[in-house]
């Protein structure tokens, strides 16, 4: 691929980064239900967990769209996708109980996709030569 076809690819992936981040951030606070209902029982203050993990993705959003910020925002971008995988191994687990958001089979094939997810996080706001 030619590099400036690159560059464009890696632009386009930070602002949908960016804005999946804003929205699914946004989320934690229009449908928070949601969110405390696929945690994990073994994780405690649910709510601040949840309020909090809205915030960072509402932040990491933020920070990836502007170039002064984008390298350390997508650190905490991957910080977060690593956090709250426990949720999804959870889900994966205990699939039946989530029969109305997902197919057990997606809540599977979700867990090998968080780490192309990270990966693609990685490789769009990573720090590189001026």
């Amino acid at each position: 691929m030619p590099p400036e076809r690159r560059e464009q690819l890696r632009r386009f992936s930070v602002v949908l980064i960016g804005v999946a981040f804003i929205g699914m951030g946004s989320l934690h606070f229009l449908k928070p239900e949601f969110f405390f209902r696929i945690m994990p029982p073994w994780i405690p203050w649910h709510a601040a967990a949840v309020y909090a993990s809205g915030v960072f993705e509402i932040l990491g959003g933020i920070g990836v769209l502007a170039a002064q910020t984008r390298h350390v925002a997508g650190l905490g971008i991957l910080a977060l996708l690593l956090a709250v995988f426990p949720a999804n191994i959870h889900m994966a687990l205990n699939a039946s109980d989530y029969a109305d958001i997902s197919p057990p089979l997606g809540l599977w094939l979700r867990l090998p996709m968080q780490p192309l997810l990270m990966l693609w996080v990685w490789w769009a706001t990573r720090a590189r030569p001026h």
